[in-house]
């Protein structure tokens, strides 16, 4: 072997490591993104409330079509990245996002808050999210895959911390109609910025990826060679196996159990009597802390395992919402600061743990096909709490009830994680197999 091979072998690797990195803050920006503008919603709610005369209820219905909407573009987001690419797929998530929310500042009558504000940003949230985030990633990272999807994922309690109090300041300082048309306009700036990213680059890894080589990947059923969709048929598969319905019923029990309670979280805030910054801020709090517990999920995950992380992450949750509670019942500052801290480290905890999940169990052809139908199954139980939540606030006129019912259903995301279910049976065969 001659001096210059090993130079060269360090270069490729230097520069697959800063590929890899280039991935992830791809990845983290279009969370912040999309994500940032969906949760930034809630500071939208009692403008639209006082403007208009609308119920609660309509104006949570807004969130609730955003996941639903979401919910069912995520398994034909995944399905277009398989087949098409990132670059088609994330210009188009950004081009929604940007028009969804430029329409909503236009908006004279309630069906225009939800065709844009929820039907469109739906649509692009779900093209700009961790559906195909985490196939990207999967490609490059290996051993470390839950760190790696936990810091894209990061990307998402970022632009809640930063999109809430910005959208609530913006409200206060120039009208929700501007507030809505200057986001607008800064969605649609990243269009051209994404489409001329190097995404042929970025999107095949070496033929032997540098980062994290050193464990295998997980194997799943192989569709047939002579299958035209290949997506389409280890989707098929994967509805075989058990263990796809667990994560399912992880992703769609926690996202009912928080959509109950975060659509409302500011408005209760302002009605407790805290200024209406303070209220945005508490929640833009909540979503720093989020990414600090998101990325802290992916490292505890690859470090004491993805049960016990997750189980200490619902216990957490559970704590944040007895918060919560205190603060619907009494205004108890201290009820804020547990539901602040615990809730908020805790929230978007179990995406880093099951799309790590989904990857290793479904590897191969379809993988974000696959998990798109998770996904969507977890748009669609947000959607569902974000409807029930507003309609039980309209029912009792109090957010304890709303709570209660958030506890209830986070019980039942957590069962998969029991000692002897079908998905901790499928992880402990796939940590052998290693």
């Amino acid at each position: 072997m001659t001096d210059t091979e090993p130079r060269s072998e360090a270069r490729a690797s230097d520069r697959a490591s800063r590929l890899a990195i280039a991935v992830l803050a791809v990845a983290f920006v279009l969370n912040f993104a999309g994500r940032g503008l969906v949760e930034g919603f809630s500071a939208f709610v009692l403008p639209l409330e006082q403007a208009f005369g609308w119920p609660r209820s309509a104006l949570t219905g807004v969130v609730a079509t955003q996941m639903l909407v979401s919910g069912l573009a995520a398994p034909v987001a995944g399905w277009l990245f398989d087949r098409y690419g990132p670059r088609t797929v994330y210009c188009a998530g950004l081009a929604l996002l940007g028009a969804a929310v430029l329409l909503a500042s236009q908006a004279q009558s309630l069906w225009i808050v939800y065709l844009g504000a929820g039907v469109l940003m739906g649509a692009g949230a779900a093209a700009t999210g961790m559906v195909c985030a985490a196939s990207l990633i999967g490609r490059w990272y290996r051993a470390r895959l839950s760190t790696a999807i936990a810091i894209a994922y990061a990307g998402s309690g970022c632009g809640v911390l930063v999109m809430v109090p910005l959208s609530q300041a913006m409200i206060d300082t120039i009208g929700w109609r501007a507030a809505w048309l200057s986001l607008g306009a800064g969605a649609l700036v990243l269009v051209p910025v994404c489409a001329f990213l190097p995404w042929a680059t970025l999107s095949r890894p070496p033929q032997e990826p540098l980062v994290d080589s050193a464990a295998p990947r997980a194997t799943t059923v192989s569709p047939p060679a002579s299958q035209s969709d290949p997506a389409r048929a280890a989707l098929r598969a994967a509805w075989r196996d058990p263990a796809y319905w667990r994560l399912s019923q992880v992703f769609f029990f926690t996202a009912l159990a928080s959509y109950l309670v975060t659509p409302q979280v500011v408005a209760m805030l302002i009605e407790g009597g805290f200024a209406p910054l303070v209220a945005a801020s508490a929640y833009g709090l909540a979503g720093l802390l989020s990414t600090i517990g998101i990325i802290g999920s992916g490292w505890s995950s690859d470090r004491i395992g993805h049960q016990r992380t997750a189980l200490l992450s619902f216990l957490s949750t559970a704590c944040g919402l007895c918060g919560l509670i205190a603060v619907a019942l009494t205004g108890s500052l201290l009820g804020l600061a547990v539901y602040v801290a615990c809730f908020g480290v805790a929230q978007g905890a179990r995406g880093p743990i099951v799309s790590a999940l989904s990857s290793r169990l479904f590897a191969g052809p379809g993988v974000a096909t696959i998990y798109g139908t998770i996904f969507g199954l977890m748009a669609l139980g947000a959607a569902l709490g974000a409807w029930a939540g507003g309609l039980l606030h309209d029912l009792t006129n109090a957010y304890w009830p709303v709570a209660v019912v958030s506890g209830v259903s986070l019980v039942a995301a957590a069962l998969p994680f029991r000692q002897g279910s079908a998905l901790m049976g499928r992880v402990r065969a796939l940590a052998r197999a290693r």
